[in-house]
């Protein structure tokens, strides 16, 4: 590959991973316009470089472009956030399982010390900690399956839910609800019984779908 094609293949990847984590961090809205000027500004990155970006995220879904319209974050309505979700818990039950398959004994004691640290975010009720610490969860569970096609699908599935996670987060005794059944997860996959594990995962995750409906109706 010649020196500058690799060049401009790396700074759209940079300035890719640089906007998505900067919408994953809510710096963005829903709906708010990406311009490319401004971007190539904020990302220091060349006009053809943040097109590219653009063009990516919108494979991810993360972004929507429009002809005459540019580009913009995209909006993601509850029915379809509850179609994601429910497309997530077959694929995080799948990973579960398999984690359960997997685990070593370093991974066990870490998979414990998380559901510790969760349930004192929940006593404490230090909610936003208690939601780092699910991601943390989750991306473990995801690593000790090493199932990477899942994987990433997940995690392009996730992104696209940041705006729905952030008011579940908020739904009053929404940890208090999640805390047991994360525990439940823990247990099968540190017992190795993938079945219960994949149980317990699409248990919780079906609960996810049930806020969301929840936040629905509240609307």
């Amino acid at each position: 590959m010649p020196p500058r094609e690799e060049r401009d293949r790396a700074g759209s990847a940079a300035a890719r991973d640089a906007l998505r984590a900067a919408i994953l961090a809510g710096e963005y809205s829903p709906g708010e316009r990406l311009v490319e000027a401004q971007l190539s500004v904020r990302l220091g990155a060349s006009r053809f470089n943040v097109r590219i970006a653009l063009q990516d995220l919108a494979a991810e879904g993360l972004v929507e472009i429009q002809r005459n319209r540019g580009a913009h974050v995209r909006k993601v309505s509850i029915d379809e956030a509850i179609e994601i979700t429910e497309v997530r818990m077959v694929l995080e039950g799948l990973v579960a399982a398999r984690a359960a398959e997997r685990v070593g004994p370093d991974q066990a004691t870490e998979l414990d010390e998380i559901g510790l640290l969760m349930r004192r975010a929940v006593t404490a009720g230090e909610y936003r900690r208690y939601s780092d610490l699910n991601h943390r969860l989750h991306a473990l569970i995801r690593e000790i399956a090493g199932h990477r096609t899942a994987d990433s699908i997940i995690e392009t599935l996730r992104g696209q839910l940041v705006r729905h996670q952030f008011m579940l987060s908020l739904l009053p005794g929404r940890p208090q609800t999640s805390l047991p059944q994360h525990e439940a997860v823990i247990a099968a996959i540190r017992a190795g019984d993938p079945k219960a594990a994949e149980d317990a995962m699409r248990e919780h995750i079906a609960s996810v779908i049930e806020a969301l409906r929840s936040i629905d109706a509240l609307g």
